[in-house]
This record gives structure tokens, C-alpha cells and sequence, in this order.
């Protein structure tokens, strides 16, 4: 700093005025050197936070990585987790489809596959029947290779026709309601078919063993005719005491529906247990 003449007050003799533009001039050349410090110590500071915090973040990376604690923590399985590969061959399935299972119609329909013992006791087994809550006893019964001499009216010719082989006959009876049932047997379906389709006149009657004579001529009774493969059957039912049948005696109805409807099941389980067999023969010899 200078001072004007005669020393830092200007003016001789003691007097004098001091030099206002220099003493400003040096504070603000102290404001400025106090103003760089200021700047430079916060630069500093700010840089030694970051390089702290920097710092602080590429630890918990590098602990998060090497660790694998923490909530960010990377889910990879470790290499020795990680399932080997295997020599083993893959499983392979064919690609041809099984054959379908036996048709156990086709074993009832045609006699070259129809191979079974055909009996009284093969179609009409036991000593009596129960259908739902309904007991009946079985009567007589009857097999024979005169078919025509089991019918009445035009029924017989119409077997004969049609190639009629054998006709089993079985009765049964409950509470005064009597019912034969007839089964006709061919040598394919369309020959039973066509003879169920053309049945008319009856299956004759066929009391005995604890059942009377039914159905006497000039009374009305029911009939009906029906076949599944290669047999056709056929029942006539009605009262024990000679009574005409009317829409109105649903216990005849039921009865016959019944013995029909067993007669029916009969055929079909044939069928079932032959199909069953050659599934098995099948399967042994694959």
C-alpha cells in the first residue's frame, strides 16, 4: 500500500489527509484473497464427500456381487448349483395309436366269433330273478333245435325262414302274472333282425314246475318281439288264472318288460365277456 507525501496521512507537517482510494483498494484486495479461501475450502470439502461416498457405493456393489447378501442381492444359482447334463436317452413313445378295444356286440352277432356254450343256464341262470324290489321264481324251461314247435300262429314259419338254429324257453311268474320268454338263435344279426321285424302270431306258453297253464286260447295277452346281435326274443305275458290282459294291468306290463329287458342284458354280457377274453389273448401275445 502507499501512502501520499509526508507519510500514510498526505499533507506535511502531520496534517494530513489519508488516501481513501488506496486503503480501498487493499480491502478489497483482502475480500477477494478471504472469498478464493472460502471457494477452495468448499471445493475441497465437496470433493472429499464424494470420493467418501463413491467409495461407500463401490463397496456395497462389491459386497452385494461377492456375497450375495443384501436386498439386492443377485438370485443366480452358483455354478456347482446348476443341474449336469446327463447321458441318459430321452423317454420316446410310439407314435401308433393302441388298437381300439373288442366290440362286445361283435361277439354276439356272427357265430364265428359266437364261440360260447349256449344253455338254459347260460341265458337264464338260478332258480328265480330280481329285478329293482321285484322277486320272480323261474318255472320251466326248454332248449331245442325244433323252433317252429315253440310258437304259435305264424311266428314258427317266420324262424324257420330266417334260419332259426335253436329256441331256448324259460317262464317266470309273480303274484299271479306268468311270462315265457323265447330266444331265438341265428346265424348272423341281419337273420335275427328280420325275423324280429317280421315276427307275428306268439312264443308259445310254457308252464310246469309251479306254474300253471296261461294265455288259454280266446284270451288276450301281451307280446312282444325284439333282438340283439344274432338272437331274437321273444315273451308273451299274462294272468295265471286265464284272464285277458288291458292297457290297464301295469303288473303284466312290468313283468314282461322285466324278463325282456333281462333277456337283453344276458345277450349283451355274452358279448362283454368274449370281447374280454380276446383283449386278454390279445395282450399276452403282444
Amino acid at each position: 500500500m502507499s501512502y501520499g507525501q509526508g507519510g500514510p496521512f498526505g499533507g506535511p507537517g502531520g496534517s494530513r489527509t489519508p488516501d481513501w482510494a488506496a486503503m480501498a483498494d487493499a480491502s478489497a484486495a483482502r475480500n477477494r484473497r478471504k472469498k478464493w479461501l472460502l471457494i477452495g475450502g468448499g471445493v475441497l470439502a465437496t470433493a472429499a464427500i464424494g470420493a467418501a461416498v463413491a467409495a461407500a457405493v463401490i463397496s456395497t456393489n462389491n459386497n452385494d456381487t461377492t456375497h450375495g447378501s443384501g436386498k439386492n442381492a443377485s438370485q443366480l444359482p452358483a455354478p456347482s448349483d446348476l443341474p449336469e447334463e446327463t447321458a441318459q436317452p430321452e423317454p420316446s413313445f410310439s407314435s401308433v395309436a393302441p388298437p381300439p378295444p373288442p366290440d362286445p356286440k361283435d361277439y354276439v352277432s356272427d357265430a364265428k366269433k359266437d364261440r360260447a356254450p349256449i344253455t338254459v343256464d347260460a341265458f337264464f341262470p338260478g332258480k328265480g330273478l330280481t329285478m329293482g324290489d321285484r322277486v320272480y321264481t323261474k318255472g320251466a324251461t326248454q332248449q331245442t333245435k325244433s323252433c317252429a314247435a315253440t310258437t304259435k300262429g305264424a311266428l314258427g314259419p317266420i324262424l324257420v325262414n330266417n334260419g332259426c338254429e335253436q329256441v331256448i324257453r324259460a317262464t317266470y311268474s309273480k303274484d299271479g302274472v306268468a311270462v315265457t320268454v323265447g330266444l331265438a338263435v341265428f346265424r348272423t344279426e341281419a337273420q335275427a333282425k328280420k325275423a324280429a321285424r317280421q315276427s307275428s302270431g306268439s312264443i308259445a306258453t310254457l308252464p310246469g314246475a309251479g306254474v300253471p297253464a296261461f294265455c288259454p286260447a280266446g284270451s288276450v295277452c301281451r307280446r312282444t318281439a325284439n333282438s340283439y346281435g344274432r338272437y331274437a326274443y321273444f315273451a308273451i305275458s299274462g294272468f295265471t288264472n286265464g284272464k285277458s290282459v288291458t292297457t290297464a294291468d301295469k303288473n303284466v306290463y312290468a313283468t314282461g318288460d322285466d324278463l325282456t329287458n333281462f333277456t337283453f342284458r344276458q345277450i349283451r354280457h355274452r358279448g362283454e365277456l368274449q370281447a374280454s377274453a380276446a383283449a386278454t389273448a390279445q395282450a399276452g401275445s403282444d
